[in-house]
């Protein structure tokens, strides 16, 4: 599990480790007060199409063992609950056909089975094609191992600790958290989370020896006390990836090399996934700034692998993490030829399009002189969104783009609020709210179009910026605010074309869930 305390996750662990637990009261986690927020119970607020815990304020959410088994896609995520007058976790276990329409199922992965709360780890297939999960065992100071009985994941073996020994057989000094594990060749390998984590192998699931750093060495861009945890790693395309977070600093990933010999990943480049929000804090915590954290990914039957992320902080500036539990769209990931990491919105999604609309040829010639405006530019009104389950695609030519401040206010109130989206030529960055992405125009190879795909679910954005970066943003005052405008500083801007779809919701699983409250793990 990822820390939501006021201390740092590592010693919150240590603390874990001893046994400790914090008494659980109802609105607090890890000492943390969790802020009433009304639009948990509103249902009318429900989401379209992210999948969303159905039972009200229930944070931490990390998505947890995802798979694809026998035609069906099967997912958990963490949720907090007391258990015998304490606080414990458990592993909510969804299921769905396409990674949209979520059903509920009961949840098996809870203190009452497994004897500890379920933190943090991964799932993974086994040699024998068995889907199993490992994870750090709540106040067992071990990481555990539990594998299903079935492929349907309707039932599990009892869970069992990983124990680490040294090549000459002496117990191994490591820390345990926020676990990996996956297969090279006929060898289980395993991380446990760390600056630069301990690796271990085993033939049997059983017996593990413990390797060595898993790292090794660190890129210029990661900063000294980051940790490598939430872990995911897994080949794609001619390179491995691991994917991960910093509890600082949230979703990241590296690409590198399997060293097969050496048994050590080499990483080459990293890159980021979470930014943060201007009113966000820079010094850290309790101030969180972890919009997108704690990734967990799968392999689809096509060979595609889909990532999601837990949305902690979404919309909140206050040092709360949210406490809806709202997992990200399906992210496709993947790794061309030139090296640069690919993330695309699930394909599943278009399935959910009805009532396209196309404007070609769209001028923005009100000009803003400014270049750096005090207040954001008013624009040009382009069009109407009739619906709060909205995909839209937005083309602009290259040399249109070029060298070019412009951009975009979804809500627009007529007085320069809203939720701006703008490109920043003179920092190479694109903008959302008031977080800002590496994204250049320049750097897109010669003739290749700026194409931005908006994804609208009431108050939750998120954006894609020609496959190559990604963003959410959150803005709670959507109601009644139906307007999409656009702006341009300095010269004028055609668009060359606007995609409109209204989307289907995916939501009647999430709405019967609230009903039967099939998933709720016992507490006492």
């Amino acid at each position: 599990m990822k820390v939501k305390n006021e201390s740092s996750r590592r010693n919150f662990l240590r603390s874990a480790a001893l046994g400790s637990m914090i008494p659980f009261t109802p609105g607090i986690i890890h000492g943390e007060t969790v802020l009433s927020n009304p639009l948990v119970s509103n249902q009318s607020i429900a989401l379209n199409y992210h999948l969303m815990h159905p039972g009200g304020e229930s944070l931490p959410g990390d998505p947890n063992a995802a798979f694809y088994l026998d035609g069906t896609y099967h997912l958990h995520y963490i949720l907090a609950h007391s258990w015998k007058e304490k606080q414990s976790f458990s592993f909510v276990h969804v299921t769905s056909p396409d990674m949209l329409h979520w059903t509920w199922q009961p949840t098996k992965l809870k203190p009452s089975f497994t004897g500890h709360g379920m933190f943090s780890g991964t799932g993974f297939i086994t040699r024998e094609g068995k889907p199993a999960a490992i994870y750090h065992g709540q106040g067992s100071g071990k990481n555990q191992i539990a594998i299903a009985k079935d492929r349907k994941i309707s039932a599990w073996e009892k869970p069992y600790p990983i124990e680490v020994k040294n090549a000459d057989g002496t117990e191994a000094k490591i820390g345990y958290w926020d676990p990996d594990c996956f297969l090279i060749g006929d060898t289980y390998y395993a991380i446990s989370g760390g600056e630069n984590p301990p690796l271990m192998k085993s033939k049997d699931l059983k017996n593990w020896t413990l390797v060595g750093d898993f790292i090794k060495h660190d890129m210029p861009d990661v900063a000294f006390g980051e940790d490598i945890s939430c872990a995911n790693f897994f080949p794609l395309g001619n390179k491995w990836i691991l994917l991960c977070i910093s509890h600082p600093l949230g979703c990241r990933y590296y690409i590198g090399d399997w060293n097969a010999r050496a048994e050590q990943f080499v990483p080459q480049t990293h890159g980021r996934m979470n930014w943060r929000r201007d009113e966000q804090s820079i010094f850290g915590r309790p101030a969180w700034r972890v919009d997108f954290f704690a990734p967990e990914s799968l392999l689809t039957p096509d060979g595609r692998r889909v990532m999601w992320a837990w949305l902690a902080t979404l919309g909140k500036s206050d040092g709360k993490m949210d406490g809806r539990t709202i997992q990200s769209l399906p992210r496709e990931l993947s790794l061309p030829t030139d090296g640069i990491l690919r993330i695309k919105p699930l394909r599943e999604l278009e399935t959910l399009r009805y009532d396209p609309v196309t404007l070609s040829d769209i001028t923005i010639s009100e000009l803003t002189k400014e270049l750096l405006p005090t207040a954001a530019p008013a624009g040009k009104k382009i069009a109407t969104l009739d619906s709060d389950g909205i995909e839209l695609r937005i083309t602009v030519a290259r040399d249109q783009a070029a060298r070019k401040l412009f951009g975009f206010t979804l809500f627009p109130d007529g007085k320069g609020g809203g939720l701006q989206i703008l490109f920043r030529p003179e920092n190479s960055t694109l903008r959302i709210g008031t977080a800002e992405a590496p994204f250049s125009i320049a750097d897109l190879p010669s003739g290749e179009d700026v194409e931005l795909r908006i994804f609208i679910d009431k108050y939750l954005i998120e954006i894609f910026a020609n496959d190559r970066q990604a963003m959410v943003a959150s803005y709670d005052d959507y109601l009644g605010k139906p307007d999409l405008n656009a702006f341009t500083v300095g010269a004028p801007t055609t668009i060359k074309k606007l995609e409109i779809w209204k989307l289907k919701p995916t939501n009647q699983g999430f709405i019967e869930a609230q009903k039967n409250h099939i998933w709720e793990p016992e507490t006492k």
